[in-house]
């Protein structure tokens, strides 16, 4: 899954080192968030440089701006290693996930306009046409339905929440989509309800579907991570 960033310059002359310091924050961020740097791994700069065929400076400032987002941690103050998972750390993200997503979507709703209700048809048209052989396509169109959702809040920094709490479940989600009994859930069922709900300006209604929809999925990976170990390195 690859999305963008966008940095602020001071000049031209730091513009090459943004771009490279950029394309290594997008490459590592998407090793992160689909597992190619699992949980708990070492992530060393030389290795990393080797890897990416890029300068040491840019990897060593995209992990600095990986730990901002929750999905690097720094290791004795000099090293990194990908963030870890574990049952403890998914309940986190799942509470904060229902608590903020359903007061940006409720504000949403009571927010309604046409433009609004048009681009979240838009958003879940596109969601469904998605092939889902390609997890990490499928996921791009998948969180832009739900951020289509509460794109209506008016409130930047909720939405800025919302999406770094969503990309640090998108770990969790990629273990249980490797499992058969998650799979037969009905999602396409789940996503079109969640939509109705919402078109209908039924703010009651789309909410408490969210959060069926998000537990259930956390209710299976509880499940999941209780019998696993830890990965933390």
């Amino acid at each position: 899954m690859q999305q963008h960033v966008t940095f602020r310059t001071a000049g031209a002359d730091s513009s090459q080192d943004t771009s490279a310091t950029h394309r290594t924050y997008v490459a590592l961020r998407r090793m992160i968030l689909v597992g190619e740097l699992p949980p708990g791994k070492k992530l060393k700069i030389e290795q990393l440089r080797k890897m990416l065929d890029i300068g040491a400076s840019p990897v060593r400032e995209a992990l600095s701006l990986l730990t901002s987002d929750q999905l690097v941690e720094r290791v004795d103050q000099r090293g990194f290693r990908a963030a870890a998972t574990s049952k403890e750390n998914f309940e986190e993200i799942l509470k904060l996930r229902c608590s903020l997503e359903e007061m940006a979507l409720r504000q949403s709703i009571a927010n309604a306009t046409d433009a609004w209700e048009e681009a979240l048809v838009v958003a879940h048209h596109k969601m469904e046409r998605q092939p889902r052989d390609s997890a990490e396509a499928f996921e791009v169109r998948h969180k832009a339905f739900h951020m289509a959702l509460i794109s209506n809040c008016h409130s930047p920094i909720l939405l800025k929440f919302c999406s770094q709490l969503y990309d640090l479940n998108i770990r969790y989600r990629y273990l249980a989509g490797r499992s058969l009994s998650y799979q037969k859930r009905d999602i396409d069922a789940e996503h079109r309800d969640i939509l109705n709900a919402a078109i209908e300006r039924d703010a009651d209604l789309a909410s408490q579907r969210l959060l069926e929809h998000y537990r259930r999925t956390g209710a299976f990976l509880t499940d999941l991570l209780s019998a696993e170990p830890t990965q933390a390195g």
